[in-house]
């Protein structure tokens, strides 16, 4: 492991706190030192309140605040004395902890401090660095840890047996380390959670940690040589079959966890070859790496076999068994789902409510497939009991947090637009999106995948006249976030108005190519995907032509017809599996890339109107935009008509024709 400071930017640091946020941005950019969320850094420093007295601080990381990304801002500073005085305190509650910390801030409007805010003032130097290095955790998660520590380290670092985190575990450093002379130290190490460093410098307290974490590695190196462990096998090229399992998987999951859940599926060399590991069974089902982790990952995988609904409802009845064990008093239980799970041969595959949350249960699982590696080299995998995790799991603060946690309407569903590179598309895609869905936004036109090139709406440039293209689309999406739940079936062209006797015939194919016969392949094709959806829909954009066709749009109008008339036969004949289809027909949208101004100007002269007047030639007299239809397929999509089918909706503001 490299130290990554740099004294020339570290000299623009002039202020200690400064300075603190910018080695703790150096920590969290390594993430086999810290991931999401974890670890914590302080700073202790001297201020003035606004009557002139001086009052010794701790700054330390507040809650909700990311070490790679942390600011000043981010440290919340918390007087000194107070904190001293709870450390001597017999018992405290942590929820009463958090409390008390709180109450001594010196600025109400920072963040909550670390639960760790107490332990941090108990080391009388002026930084103080935490991590939770994997291979640190690694050695401590085998049967000969504690020797494996000291033959590491010597007499250069404090360890501490385990403890939970927050006042047991400070009450329990302060106790051991009252009457020890610190400067004979470097670090300290807890046992099963992490080491901190410290020194009055910033920079030599975080080149200790390097030090010491480098120690660490090579110690793995070395002695892991002895019992090295071969995972062989690469990633194969996986079939269609795969996918639908994947999405069967996804579905079984969602239904166990009560709500829907994306699947990320990491099928890397790595993954795959520890799927193969012939004790996968047993040593994936250990624990955790660190308590820390099982607020992500549940305690322990799922490992698959060939029966995936079994091994779901295996896994919720092993977890429901787990939480009557060891609960007491009013706790909420969790959901009976798990949050990632080896795939035999695949890899695996990690589950979460938003693209946030699976990602970063996909980290921690890359990191504890390393860490198992590596423990099993040196003697092998030993996680803490089931009680230790449980404690944390179930940790009063975790309980609070629970309570307040709001979800989006659409958070962990997977949608596919079509016609996303403008107008309605575009208005969908982005509108699904800022409700909580994943979007795959398709378009012919190729600059679809630059407008929506985020990690939750993905362009694909796709020709919906192609078989090729639609299966590819389709697979990508599947791939990428394990389904497919919502179908806005939206790509279209409005040819050039002719009347029956001058329509062209290629316009007139074309038009039913695109307007019609693309959207039957895409729905065919779909099909088995959204099969295994959660509550899946798919949602057509047709036409007010459909109800009220106007002269010199044939090619259009029947195309339109046709459409509606395909969406009608699929409410009939999907029903059977849950799946919803329903049909808008949108009149006079005039801000897509087919209404220019110049357009706009000559229908309306056309008319002998103004430009506002066309544009709300309605009963209501209101003007219809993409966003109005991209807000009734968000509510169609939505639970509000979840028990809806085969209906056609208009939005046109009130058409006399079609009334």
């Amino acid at each position: 492991m490299k130290s990554l400071f740099n004294g020339r930017q570290a000299r623009q640091y002039r202020d200690p706190l400064a300075l603190r946020a910018y080695t703790s941005r150096l920590l969290g950019q390594n993430p086999s030192l810290v991931l999401h969320g974890g670890g914590n850094t302080s700073v202790k420093a001297q201020i003035k309140n606004l009557l002139g007295e001086t009052i010794d601080v701790l700054y330390v990381k507040g809650s909700g605040w990311d070490l790679a990304t942390i600011e000043p801002q981010g440290f919340a500073p918390v007087r000194m004395n107070a904190l001293s005085k709870m450390a001597r305190l017999k018992n405290i509650s942590d929820a009463q902890m958090v409390k008390e910390q709180r109450a001594a801030m010196t600025d109400p409007y920072a963040p909550n401090p670390s639960v760790e805010a107490i332990l941090h003032a108990i080391i009388p130097f002026r930084f103080v660095d935490h991590t939770h290095a994997d291979a640190v955790v690694a050695v401590t998660n085998t049967p000969q840890g504690r020797r494996s520590i000291d033959k590491i380290y010597g007499n250069k670092v404090i360890v501490i047996p385990y403890v939970m985190p927050g006042f047991l575990l400070a009450k329990k450093v302060y106790e051991m380390t009252r009457n020890i002379d610190w400067r004979r130290y470097e670090g300290m190490v807890l046992m099963h959670h992490g080491i901190f460093s410290f020194h009055d410098e910033a920079q030599e307290s975080y080149e200790r940690m390097i030090r010491l974490v480098s120690k660490a590695e090579r110690f793995i190196a070395r002695c892991g040589q002895k019992k090295k462990i071969h995972l062989s096998g690469t990633s194969a090229p996986q079939q269609k079959n795969n996918l639908l399992d994947l999405a069967k998987l996804r579905k079984t999951v969602s239904k166990a966890s009560g709500k829907a859940l994306i699947a990320r599926w990491n099928e890397s060399p790595k993954a795959s070859a520890f799927s193969r590991w012939p004790k996968i069974k047993s040593i994936a089902t250990r624990g955790p790496l660190t308590p820390d982790h099982v607020i992500r990952t549940k305690p322990i995988p799922v490992v698959l076999s060939s029966t995936i609904d079994q091994d779901i409802q295996s896994f919720s009845s092993q977890y429901d068994q787990y939480f009557k064990r060891f609960a007491n008093g009013h706790l909420t239980r969790l959901d009976l789902a798990p949050r990632w799970a080896v795939w035999p041969g695949h890899g695996i595959v990690c589950f979460g409510e938003t693209f946030k949350d699976a990602r970063i249960t996909e980290d921690i699982a890359e990191h504890t497939m390393e860490a198992i590696i590596w423990a099993e080299s040196l003697g092998g995998w030993k996680a803490l009991p089931a009680k230790d995790i449980f404690d944390v799991e179930y940790w009063e603060l975790e309980q609070v947090k629970l309570k307040g946690k709001k979800s989006r309407p659409l958070d962990g569903k997977i949608a596919l637009v079509t016609g996303a590179a403008s107008g309605i598309g575009k208005a969908c895609a982005q509108g699904l999106a800022a409700q909580g869905a994943l979007v795959g936004a398709l378009d012919i036109d190729r600059r679809v995948e630059t407008l929506f090139a985020g990690k939750e709406i993905k362009g694909i440039t796709c020709d919906l006249t192609k078989d090729k293209d639609i299966a590819s689309a389709i697979e990508t999406i599947v791939r990428q976030w394990g389904g497919i739940d919502i179908v806005v079936s939206n790509a279209g062209i409005f040819p050039v108005s002719a009347a029956l006797q001058n329509v062209d015939e290629k316009v007139w194919q074309k038009s039913l190519d695109i307007n019609l016969t693309g959207h039957q392949k895409l729905i065919k094709a779909i099909i088995p995907y959204l099969q295994e959806g959660i509550d899946p829909t798919i949602i057509i954009m047709a036409s007010k032509n459909v109800p009220a066709p106007g002269p010199g749009a044939a090619a259009y109008s029947v195309a339109k017809a046709g459409l509606t008339q395909l969406g009608r036969l699929a409410a009939l004949e999907l029903a059977q599996w849950g799946i919803r289809v329903n049909m808008i027909h949108p009149n006079q949208v005039f801000d897509t890339a087919i209404w220019s101004p110049n357009v706009l100007k000559e229908r309306a002269k056309h008319y002998k109107m103004s430009v506002t007047e066309y544009k709300t030639n309605n009963l209501l007299k209101t003007e219809i935009k993409s966003t109005d239809v991209a807000q009734l397929v968000c509510a169609l999509a939505g639970n509000i008509f979840a028990k809806t089918t085969g209906a056609q909706i208009p939005l046109d503001g009130g058409n006399e024709r079609v009334i």
